[in-house]
C-alpha cells in the first residue's frame, strides 16, 4: 500500500486538495483509515504550516510512525492507533481525509460520517475517495472485479456511486461535491463535504 500511494497517488490527491479554496487556511488534518500514511503526509507538505494526525489500527499506526521517521515528518504528523468506529477521532480538524474507508461498515457509514462532521472546526472539509459501483453494481468492472473475493466470501465491500455523498447530506454537510478520479486502481468517486 505504501508504495501504491506513493507511485504518484499521494502527489495527485495533495494537488488536488492543496487546489480547495480553503487550504490555505486549514491547520489540521485528519488522515483516517490512512494506512502507511503517504498520502496524509503529501498533504501536509503541500502547506506550510499544517499538521496531521494519521488515524489506523494500532499495528498500522506503528507502520505509518515508521514512514513518518523516514520522511522527517515527525514535527509534523503523527500516527494514533484506534478503532474509528468504536473510539474517539479527536476534535478540531479543519480537514479530514478518507480512502476507501467506508467499505467494510456501511451499515454504520451515516453514524461514522457524522462523527467526522463533529470532528470538523466550523468550515472544515471532508474528503472522501473510494469505489462507486453503478449499472445494478456491474460497472466499473475493475472495482466489481477487485471486490469480488469478499462477495464470494459474503462480505458485500462495494459501495454504490452516491452513497457517501448521501451520507454525507444526511449528516448536515452545507455542501458536497461530486467528481470521479481516474486512478490506476480505477475510477475513483471523490466526494467534497464541506461544514458550515
Amino acid at each position: 500500500m505504501a508504495n501504491l500511494q506513493q507511485a504518484g497517488i499521494a502527489q495527485r490527491i495533495a494537488g488536488i486538495i492543496s487546489a480547495l479554496p480553503e487550504f490555505s487556511s486549514c491547520s489540521s488534518l485528519l488522515d483516517l483509515g490512512g494506512g502507511p500514511g503517504r498520502i496524509g503526509m503529501a498533504i501536509v507538505a503541500a502547506h506550510p504550516s499544517m499538521t496531521g494526525i494519521l488515524f489506523d489500527r494500532p499495528a498500522v499506526a506503528r507502520v505509518a510512525e515508521r514512514f513518518i521517521e523516514m520522511d522527517g515528518m515527525q514535527a509534523r504528523m503523527t500516527a494514533m492507533g484506534g478503532d474509528f468506529i468504536h473510539d474517539s477521532i479527536g476534535k478540531g480538524y479543519d480537514l479530514v481525509w478518507a480512502s476507501s474507508l467506508l467499505n467494510a461498515v456501511q451499515r454504520d457509514a451515516d453514524r461514522i460520517v457524522r462523527k467526522i462532521y463533529d470532528a470538523l472546526n466550523p468550515g472544515g472539509v471532508f474528503v472522501s475517495c473510494h469505489d462507486g459501483l453503478t449499472h445494478e453494481r456491474c460497472k466499473p468492472e475493475i472495482m466489481v472485479l477487485g471486490w469480488l473475493p469478499s462477495a464470494l466470501a459474503g462480505q458485500d465491500m462495494g459501495l454504490d456511486k452516491g452513497f457517501i455523498a448521501d451520507a454525507m447530506a444526511r449528516a448536515g454537510f452545507r455542501s458536497v461535491q461530486s467528481s470521479t478520479l481516474d486512478i490506476p486502481m480505477g475510477p475513483m468517486e471523490l466526494d467534497i463535504a464541506r461544514k458550515g
